[in-house]
Parts: C-alpha cells; sequence; structure tokens
C-alpha cells in the first residue's frame, strides 16, 4: 500500500504530483524554452514565440489529459463548435498558443555527447517517474509481468476499418510493465524500442525469448532479495530465467506454453499431449530441485512452471455453469491474479490519453503520464480522501484537469 499519509483534504493534484512533482514540470518550461530558442537560431525567428511559465505549462498537460476523459481524436477538438469542444477549459489558453507550445515541447532540449540511448529525450523524465513510484507505494508479494493495453479508444477501434486499425497500431516500442496484483499499481515500466542497430533495438535480438528475457530482468532488477513472486506470460516463462530469478529470491509461477516460450531443459514428455482422452481437473508432475512443470487438462492442456507454489497443494477452479475443477494451487493462484489484471486493463485502459504524437519519445512520455494518473488515482482510493469525497475515475481526471488549468470550481462532483 502507500508509503505515506495523504491528508483528508488532499486533491487529485496532490497525489499526481508525488509522481511528476513541480520541479519536473519547471524542468519541463526550462527545457522547453531552451528548444524554442534553438530552434529559432537555426530555422529563424518566431515573432509569435514568448517563453512558456510553469502556470502554461500545467495548463498545456491539463489540456492533453482531459483528452483520457472524453477521448476526442484530437486534442484541438476543444476548441472547436464540434460535439468534443468544451467551452468552460478552453478559455484558459488560446488554441494559437497551445499549438506553439506543443510545437516546441521538449523534456530534454540538447543532446549530450556520451549519451547514446535512442530514448534520451525523456529517459530523465523515466528515471523520475520510477523514483516516484518506489517512495510512494509497497507492491504486495503477488506481481505480474506483462505489456499492458494501450490501444485506441473503444470506440474508434469498433468503428474504423481494418486498414485504419493495422496503420494506427504500427508502434515503434511496446511498454511492459512490473505491477501488483493486489492494488494493480504499476511499480515499474519499461520502454523497449522495436527499431534501431543498437544494443536496445530489436537487430541485436533477433530471437524472442531473448528479449523477452532481458526486458523481465530489466523489470525486476529492484525486486531482488523480498521474496516477490512473479507471474508471467508464455513469452516470458523459462526454466533457465527462473532458475536465475530464485538466486535472488524471486519466485515465480508462469504459463508455458510449447509455441511462445523458451523450452530449453524441459522434458519433452511433459510438453507433449497425451493420446488417451483426459478427465477435467487431471494433472501430471515433475520436478527439479524447487521447480516444477504441471501439465493440467480443462479441456486443453495448460502446462506451468513454478517454484512459488508446493505441487502437493490443492485447489479449485470454480466454473460458473459447472462444477468446481481440482488443480494444483499454482493453477489457482495464476487465474486469479491474472483475473485481477485484465480488470485492471478493463477498468483503466480506456484513461489513455487520446493524443498521438508522430514521434515515439513524445507517444512514451503521454502513455506514461496516463499511468501515473491511473497510479495517482488507485493511491487517492486507498487514502482517507477517498471516503471524504469518493470520486471516480472519470471524475478523478475531470479534477486533475480543472486544478491544473487554475479553475477554481473546488466543489465535489458526485
Amino acid at each position: 500500500g502507500p508509503t505515506r499519509k495523504m491528508p483528508l483534504t488532499a486533491s487529485a493534484m496532490d497525489f499526481f504530483q508525488l509522481f511528476v512533482p513541480d520541479n519536473v514540470l519547471k524542468n519541463m518550461v526550462v527545457q522547453t524554452n531552451m528548444y524554442a530558442k534553438k530552434y529559432q537560431e537555426r530555422f529563424g525567428s518566431d515573432d509569435a514565440w514568448i517563453d512558456v511559465t510553469l502556470t502554461e505549462m500545467k495548463a498545456f498537460l491539463g489540456y492533453m489529459i482531459s483528452t483520457s476523459i472524453h477521448h476526442c481524436e484530437s486534442v484541438l477538438s476543444i476548441w472547436s463548435s464540434g460535439f468534443y469542444s468544451n467551452k468552460s477549459i478552453a478559455l484558459i489558453m488560446t488554441q494559437s498558443r497551445f499549438e506553439k507550445i506543443l510545437k516546441y515541447f521538449h523534456i530534454v532540449a540538447f543532446r549530450s555527447s556520451q549519451t547514446t540511448h535512442s530514448l534520451y529525450k525523456i529517459q530523465p523524465f523515466l528515471d523520475s517517474l520510477q523514483n516516484g513510484f518506489d517512495s510512494a507505494f509497497k507492491p504486495s508479494q503477488a506481481q505480474v509481468l506483462h505489456e499492458p493495453l494501450i490501444d485506441e479508444d473503444p470506440v474508434f477501434i469498433a468503428t474504423c476499418t481494418e486498414r485504419e486499425l493495422r496503420k494506427r497500431k504500427k508502434r515503434k516500442f511496446s511498454l511492459w510493465v512490473r505491477q501488483c496484483s493486489s492494488t494493480g499499481f504499476i511499480c515499474q515500466i519499461y520502454v523497449h524500442l522495436k527499431e534501431g542497430s543498437g544494443a536496445d533495438g530489436l537487430d541485436a535480438l533477433k530471437n524472442k525469448p531473448q528479449l523477452h528475457s532481458m526486458v523481465a530482468k530489466s523489470l525486476c532488477q529492484n525486486a531482488s532479495g523480498k521474496n516477490y513472486i512473479i507471474f508471467t506470460g508464455p513469452s516470458i516463462t523459462s526454466l533457465n530465467l527462473f532458475e536465475e530469478f530464485e538466486k535472488q529470491e524471486i519466485y515465480c509461477c508462469g504459463l508455458l506454453s510449447t509455441r511462445k516460450s523458451d523450452c530449453t531443459g524441459l522434458p519433452p514428455s511433459m510438453l507433449n499431449n497425451s493420446e488417451t482422452p483426459q478427465s477435467r481437473g487431471h494433472y501430471r508432475i515433475r520436478m527439479k530441485g524447487n521447480m516444477s512443470l504441471i501439465c493440467w487438462y480443462n479441456k486443453g492442456h495448460f502446462r506451468f512452471l513454478t517454484n512459488a507454489y508446493s505441487p502437493v497443494q490443492q485447489g479449485v477452479i470454480i466454473k460458473r455453469k459447472s462444477r468446481e475443477i481440482p488443480c494444483p494451487l499454482a493453477v489457482e493462484a495464476f487465474a486469479a491474479h491474472l483475473s485481477y489484471i485484465c480488470k485492471y486493463d478493463d477498468k483503466y485502459s480506456k484513461y489513455f490519453i487520446s493524443h498521438k504524437p508522430n514521434k515515439t519519445w513524445q507517444q512514451v512520455f503521454w502513455f506514461a503520464i496516463s499511468i501515473a494518473i491511473n497510479n495517482a488515482y488507485i493511491l487517492y482510493k486507498m487514502s482517507e480522501a477517498y471516503h471524504v469525497t469518493r470520486y471516480s475515475r472519470a471524475q478523478f481526471g475531470e479534477r486533475l484537469v480543472k486544478e491544473l488549468l487554475g479553475l477554481e470550481d473546488t466543489s465535489p462532483s458526485h
């Protein structure tokens, strides 16, 4: 849970600034102004540009965050006369001023000569955000490594053509997280670029198991020695990785796939499906030290690799239309924790910022801001302030937008 007690009067802005404090926003102001000056020295002066202020930077973020609540296709819709126009917040800043800030917006204006990382324009912000996550929240023992849903608004997905969908889904990076499965709080973010010839590019990692193993190690670099139980999907699950984690006192439970997983070192007899008909709930187990490979049957074969649960401990999978199906405890635990993350995705993935810039570092930035707001709401729900105001996720987002824009309306919206 949270590591600090927030006051009863804590606002949405107070929770958001646990992760994005004023010093980070002030740095955005400095870097944006530096980039504007550099840009104009190279391409000619811009008479319409005036250095941005901290108040304007907060309003700029507020406009962007408003797209996560109203899901307008373009942030500029706020100033239009159409369905997504919002006269109450459009008066704070003119559209032309917003577009100027958007043109010059930067987190790192200049590239250092020592910098080789492709995400150098956003890495300081990601590091600051990670420090905020680490200091504000202590996760539960059970955690999940996965790629969160960061797709378009569900209404857009339902109405667009297949060609549009393919075009919109082409991102140059993948975003992985380590997430507390009891609360949904995202403890750590890892961004992997899909292109490039450097050490962080796919050219250096031709096979998927090697890539996913590297992602898992990066996400768990701060987790050693804490007896965490990490749940993983088929792309990450492997015997070598789990044994390496066990040496660091990190324990695992993962779903295994003969097609997607690295099955090196596992007995072939457990990876082949039995020809004889199986009854639901039937399972076989092979062990090596603390590691168990479980093959469980339920309208198909499911394989699990774990060193976190004893294979002799019994559990059940409860089906609404049928009786309880017996299974090892590891299978029950995996199903329970993964279903919680699915509920999190259903509830929170629709609150990602809709603005989709062309530059990769900006895409990563807005996804990271969206995750920070979701985390802020989770801390708000676990605080005493929630029992006073009881905002929904949408109301919390609306409050944050108003506070960033400096609007004086502070009455609770129920």
